[in-house]
Protein backbone atom coordinates (compact mmCIF):
# COMPACT_ATOMS: atom_id res chain seq x y z
CA UNK A 1 0.00 0.00 0.00
CA UNK A 2 1.33 3.52 0.93
CA UNK A 3 4.98 3.77 0.30
CA UNK A 4 7.74 6.25 1.08
CA UNK A 5 9.50 7.74 -1.51
CA UNK A 6 12.95 9.72 -1.37
CA UNK A 7 13.80 12.48 -3.40
CA UNK A 8 17.00 14.50 -3.47
CA UNK A 9 16.35 18.57 -3.51
CA UNK A 10 19.91 20.43 -4.30
CA UNK A 11 21.16 22.58 -1.51
CA UNK A 12 20.92 26.34 -2.92
CA UNK A 13 23.91 27.42 -0.77
CA UNK A 14 26.75 26.39 -3.73
CA UNK A 15 24.54 29.06 -6.10
CA UNK A 16 24.60 31.72 -3.19
CA UNK A 17 28.08 30.65 -2.35
CA UNK A 18 29.43 31.48 -6.68
CA UNK A 19 27.04 34.73 -6.56
CA UNK A 20 28.83 36.04 -3.97
CA UNK A 21 32.32 34.99 -5.12
CA UNK A 22 31.50 36.55 -8.44
CA UNK A 23 30.27 39.64 -7.11
CA UNK A 24 33.34 39.69 -4.77
CA UNK A 25 35.83 39.51 -7.61
CA UNK A 26 34.16 41.47 -9.65
CA UNK A 27 34.47 44.96 -6.89
CA UNK A 28 38.15 43.86 -6.81
CA UNK A 29 39.18 42.57 -10.56
CA UNK A 30 38.99 44.87 -13.88
CA UNK A 31 36.26 43.02 -15.14
CA UNK A 32 35.66 45.38 -18.12
CA UNK A 33 39.18 42.86 -19.78
CA UNK A 34 38.32 39.70 -20.89
CA UNK A 35 41.01 37.69 -18.40
CA UNK A 36 39.41 39.22 -15.31
CA UNK A 37 36.07 38.71 -15.97
CA UNK A 38 37.33 34.96 -17.08
CA UNK A 39 39.27 34.67 -13.67
CA UNK A 40 35.52 36.19 -11.88
CA UNK A 41 34.22 33.57 -13.64
CA UNK A 42 36.55 30.68 -12.43
CA UNK A 43 36.66 31.93 -9.13
CA UNK A 44 32.64 31.60 -8.89
CA UNK A 45 32.71 27.94 -10.02
CA UNK A 46 35.22 26.92 -7.97
CA UNK A 47 33.51 28.41 -4.97
CA UNK A 48 30.41 26.56 -6.63
CA UNK A 49 31.95 23.18 -6.46
CA UNK A 50 33.32 23.56 -2.95
CA UNK A 51 29.98 24.56 -1.53
CA UNK A 52 28.84 21.61 -3.28
CA UNK A 53 30.87 19.05 -1.00
CA UNK A 54 30.44 21.07 2.39
CA UNK A 55 26.26 21.38 1.60
CA UNK A 56 24.77 17.96 -0.26
CA UNK A 57 21.68 17.60 -1.50
CA UNK A 58 18.62 17.36 1.11
CA UNK A 59 17.22 14.12 0.96
CA UNK A 60 13.29 14.50 0.95
CA UNK A 61 10.55 11.91 2.13
CA UNK A 62 7.23 11.75 1.28
CA UNK A 63 4.34 9.19 1.79
CA UNK A 64 2.40 8.30 -1.29
CA UNK A 65 -0.69 6.07 -1.43
CA UNK A 66 0.52 3.90 -4.41
CA UNK A 67 3.84 4.10 -6.71
CA UNK A 68 3.95 1.41 -9.62
CA UNK A 69 6.11 3.49 -11.24
CA UNK A 70 2.82 4.28 -13.75
CA UNK A 71 1.35 7.83 -12.69
CA UNK A 72 -1.84 7.68 -13.80
CA UNK A 73 -2.59 3.63 -12.44
CA UNK A 74 -1.53 4.97 -8.97
CA UNK A 75 -4.04 8.04 -8.99
CA UNK A 76 -6.56 5.20 -10.43
CA UNK A 77 -5.64 3.19 -7.36
CA UNK A 78 -5.52 6.11 -4.81
CA UNK A 79 -9.38 6.50 -5.94
CA UNK A 80 -10.74 3.35 -6.19
CA UNK A 81 -8.98 2.64 -1.85
CA UNK A 82 -10.83 5.81 -1.31
CA UNK A 83 -14.19 4.76 -2.23
CA UNK A 84 -13.35 1.62 -0.64
CA UNK A 85 -13.02 3.18 2.11
CA UNK A 86 -16.54 5.02 1.80
CA UNK A 87 -17.89 1.87 1.08
CA UNK A 88 -16.38 0.36 4.93
CA UNK A 89 -17.66 3.63 6.83
CA UNK A 90 -21.44 3.16 5.21
CA UNK A 91 -21.35 -0.32 5.41
CA UNK A 92 -20.39 0.10 9.41
CA UNK A 93 -23.79 2.88 9.76
CA UNK A 94 -26.35 0.31 8.24
CA UNK A 95 -27.43 -2.11 10.37
CA UNK A 96 -29.28 -4.35 7.63
CA UNK A 97 -27.58 -7.69 8.14
CA UNK A 98 -27.63 -9.05 4.38
CA UNK A 99 -26.85 -5.58 3.00
CA UNK A 100 -23.67 -5.28 5.37
CA UNK A 101 -22.84 -8.72 4.04
CA UNK A 102 -22.84 -7.94 0.47
CA UNK A 103 -20.87 -4.39 1.42
CA UNK A 104 -18.04 -5.98 2.83
CA UNK A 105 -17.88 -8.59 -0.22
CA UNK A 106 -17.80 -5.66 -2.12
CA UNK A 107 -14.89 -3.63 0.09
CA UNK A 108 -13.29 -7.10 0.11
CA UNK A 109 -13.48 -7.96 -3.65
CA UNK A 110 -12.33 -4.20 -4.39
CA UNK A 111 -9.26 -4.58 -1.93
CA UNK A 112 -7.93 -7.65 -3.48
CA UNK A 113 -7.87 -5.63 -7.45
CA UNK A 114 -6.15 -2.64 -6.13
CA UNK A 115 -3.44 -5.35 -4.72
CA UNK A 116 -3.55 -7.34 -7.93
CA UNK A 117 -3.23 -3.96 -9.78
CA UNK A 118 -0.40 -2.59 -7.82
CA UNK A 119 1.31 -6.30 -8.30
CA UNK A 120 0.72 -5.86 -12.01
CA UNK A 121 0.75 -2.34 -13.47
CA UNK A 122 -0.07 -4.07 -16.47
CA UNK A 123 -3.82 -5.13 -15.56
CA UNK A 124 -4.83 -1.60 -14.89
CA UNK A 125 -6.34 -1.60 -18.37
CA UNK A 126 -9.30 -4.39 -17.49
CA UNK A 127 -9.91 -2.46 -14.47
CA UNK A 128 -10.91 0.45 -15.69
CA UNK A 129 -14.82 0.46 -16.19
CA UNK A 130 -14.61 -0.79 -12.37
CA UNK A 131 -13.02 1.89 -11.27
CA UNK A 132 -14.68 4.86 -13.66
CA UNK A 133 -17.85 3.43 -13.47
CA UNK A 134 -19.16 0.27 -11.24
CA UNK A 135 -17.91 1.12 -8.51
CA UNK A 136 -18.43 4.55 -7.83
CA UNK A 137 -22.02 4.19 -8.84
CA UNK A 138 -22.73 1.13 -6.21
CA UNK A 139 -20.85 3.57 -3.56
CA UNK A 140 -23.62 6.78 -4.60
CA UNK A 141 -26.29 4.56 -4.69
CA UNK A 142 -25.26 2.82 -1.01
CA UNK A 143 -24.72 6.56 -0.27
CA UNK A 144 -27.98 7.93 -0.88
CA UNK A 145 -29.72 4.58 0.83
CA UNK A 146 -27.80 5.26 3.88
CA UNK A 147 -29.00 9.03 3.46
CA UNK A 148 -32.96 7.95 3.43
CA UNK A 149 -32.04 5.26 6.62
CA UNK A 150 -30.57 7.99 8.54
CA UNK A 151 -33.10 10.70 7.75
CA UNK A 152 -35.72 8.16 8.49
CA UNK A 153 -37.81 8.96 5.37
CA UNK A 154 -40.55 6.53 4.52
CA UNK A 155 -42.97 6.08 1.84
CA UNK A 156 -43.96 4.67 -1.09
CA UNK A 157 -40.76 5.61 -2.89
CA UNK A 158 -38.29 5.80 -0.55
CA UNK A 159 -39.61 1.99 0.17
CA UNK A 160 -39.14 1.42 -3.12
CA UNK A 161 -35.54 2.11 -3.24
CA UNK A 162 -34.65 0.40 -0.36
CA UNK A 163 -36.02 -2.92 -1.61
CA UNK A 164 -34.41 -2.32 -4.64
CA UNK A 165 -31.09 -1.64 -3.12
CA UNK A 166 -31.31 -4.79 -0.63
CA UNK A 167 -32.56 -6.52 -3.81
CA UNK A 168 -28.96 -5.96 -6.21
CA UNK A 169 -26.69 -5.84 -3.63
CA UNK A 170 -25.23 -9.08 -3.58
CA UNK A 171 -25.29 -8.93 -7.43
CA UNK A 172 -23.08 -5.82 -7.09
CA UNK A 173 -20.99 -8.05 -4.71
CA UNK A 174 -21.12 -10.63 -7.11
CA UNK A 175 -19.95 -8.54 -9.94
CA UNK A 176 -17.11 -7.40 -8.39
CA UNK A 177 -15.70 -10.92 -7.17
CA UNK A 178 -16.56 -11.64 -11.08
CA UNK A 179 -14.08 -8.91 -12.11
CA UNK A 180 -11.54 -9.67 -9.52
CA UNK A 181 -11.65 -12.85 -10.90
CA UNK A 182 -11.11 -12.01 -14.46
CA UNK A 183 -7.86 -10.30 -13.55
CA UNK A 184 -6.35 -14.28 -12.91
CA UNK A 185 -7.99 -15.25 -15.99
CA UNK A 186 -4.76 -15.41 -17.87
CA UNK A 187 -2.49 -16.92 -14.93
CA UNK A 188 -5.25 -19.82 -14.42
CA UNK A 189 -5.08 -21.08 -18.08
CA UNK A 190 -1.11 -20.99 -17.57
CA UNK A 191 -1.36 -23.05 -13.87
CA UNK A 192 -3.91 -25.61 -15.80
CA UNK A 193 -1.61 -25.63 -19.24
CA UNK A 194 1.10 -26.73 -16.58
CA UNK A 195 -0.46 -29.34 -14.69
CA UNK A 196 -1.43 -30.71 -18.18
CA UNK A 197 1.95 -30.44 -19.09
CA UNK A 198 3.21 -32.29 -15.27
CA UNK A 199 0.60 -35.12 -15.39
CA UNK A 200 1.91 -35.68 -19.27
CA UNK A 201 5.46 -36.37 -18.13
CA UNK A 202 4.32 -38.44 -14.61
CA UNK A 203 2.23 -40.44 -16.98
CA UNK A 204 5.34 -40.75 -19.57
CA UNK A 205 7.21 -42.04 -16.56
CA UNK A 206 5.27 -44.64 -15.26
CA UNK A 207 4.97 -42.36 -11.81
CA UNK A 208 0.89 -41.98 -12.02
Amino acid sequence: MSKIIRTQKPSVLPFYAMALVFLGLCTVLPVYKLWALLAALGGALIAFGAAQKVCPPRVVEHEVPFHTGVEDVDAMLTDIQQKLDTLHTLNEQLPDPQLSAAMTRMEKAGRSIVEAVEANPEKAKQVRRFANYYLPDAVNVLQQYAKLAKQGVRGENAAAIRTEVEHNAASIATAFENQLDALYAAESMDLSADITVLQSMLKGQGLS
